[in-house]
């Protein structure tokens, strides 16, 4: 088979990158259409690999199969098209939205899957497949010998990860920046990582300095096992810091408020730290039973799930007969974007 990854974002890339190792293995043929972000940004990364440069080059690619961890594609690229979703944001209504670009969601686990069946019975022209999300192999099996020599963070240091979303309904940075210079214990180490969309003014109302260090790595995966204690809000990445069993605060989630402390004040934020820090198995059970509804395969073979999975739509044709929607706003969306440089990829 050939299999096309359409990448827009850098985070996009760790979302992928066991996908990617696993297809290196096997016989099949891939290649990668990018955004000129991410070229410009990881070129280095992706140069060894069969880099598509416009539509045209990837009809003549024709991919039978085209990946996507994101909400869009472009209609015009030909093969079947597979939603494996940006993230494993199964608390924000757009996570379940249906925008009629692809022919296969890949489903993180029974919770999402659920509500996409429930999809699939009223539009019927898609197919729901639960597999895993890519990534929980990547952070899995993510190499961690070293890391702390690595990052040129001493042992007797702790370290507290905030990473909050983007969203301005959602986010937590606006309410949380302004006292974390004043809660820091000097045992501290503080990290913080803002989503790629994340508001400039946000971003730039906070430096480097004394024991805070923000980041602007694209995988924040390392971080997640460097860390004792994260602090976000309705940010999946709770759920990627929760497969690794340890202890998660959340400032006004929108729901799953027992994953770990949730707090709806700043002020609560430094105790809720201590408490995190003194009894990080206080929430185990809980972290374990929300895993098990939202990506419960953790045995790092979600990769090799997700391939055989999209072999046996194409050998069994379980897509013949079905069409999607014709879709007219949606494409002519993505001509607009494409036109005026403002687009999915962008």
């Amino acid at each position: 088979m050939k299999i096309l990854f359409y990448i827009s974002k850098k985070y996009s890339i760790p979302i992928i990158a066991p996908i990617v190792k696993y297809l290196e293995k096997t016989n099949h043929t891939f290649a990668f259409f990018i955004s000129k972000k991410v070229g410009n940004e990881l070129s280095s990364k992706l140069n060894k690999y069969k880099l598509l440069q416009d539509i045209g080059e990837t009809r003549l690619f024709s991919p039978d199969l085209v990946i996507v961890p994101g909400n869009f594609v472009d209609f015009r690229i030909p093969g079947i098209k597979i939603q494996i979703f940006h993230g494993l944001g199964v608390e924000k209504p757009s996570h379940y939205k249906i925008r009629h670009f692809f022919d296969v969601y890949c489903t993180s686990g029974p919770y999402v899957t659920k509500k996409y069946k429930n999809f699939q019975k009223k539009k019927k022209y898609f197919l729901v497949k639960e597999t895993g999300w890519p990534k929980i192999d990547h952070i899995i099996n993510y190499p961690t010998h070293d890391l702390r020599d690595k990052f040129n963070i001493p042992k007797d240091k702790k370290v507290i990860l905030f990473a909050p979303t983007h969203s301005r309904r959602m986010q937590s940075a606006e309410s949380l920046l302004p006292i974390i210079p004043n809660i820091i214990n000097k045992d501290e180490i503080w990290i913080l990582k803002f989503h790629e969309l994340m508001d400039k003014e946000i971003r730039n109302s906070i430096n480097n300095f004394n024991n805070i260090r923000i980041i602007n790595d694209y995988d924040i995966t390392p971080y997640l096992h460097l860390a004792d204690v994260l602090i976000t809000d309705t940010s999946s990445v709770a759920y990627e810091f929760m497969i690794l069993d340890k202890p998660v605060i959340t400032f006004n989630t929108q729901s799953r408020k027992n994953k770990g402390i949730d707090i709806s004040q700043p002020s609560q934020l430094r105790e809720a730290i201590d408490r995190s820090l003194s009894n990080p198995k206080e929430f185990h059970q809980n972290r374990i039973n929300h895993i098990a509804e939202v990506n419960p395969y953790i045995d790092g073979k979600i990769s090799v799930n997700l391939i055989s999975t999209l072999e046996k739509i194409v050998n069994n044709r379980e897509l013949q007969g079905k069409r999607k929607p014709v879709n007219l706003f949606r494409k002519l969306q993505i001509r607009y974007h494409e036109k005026f440089k403002k687009g999915y990829l962008r």
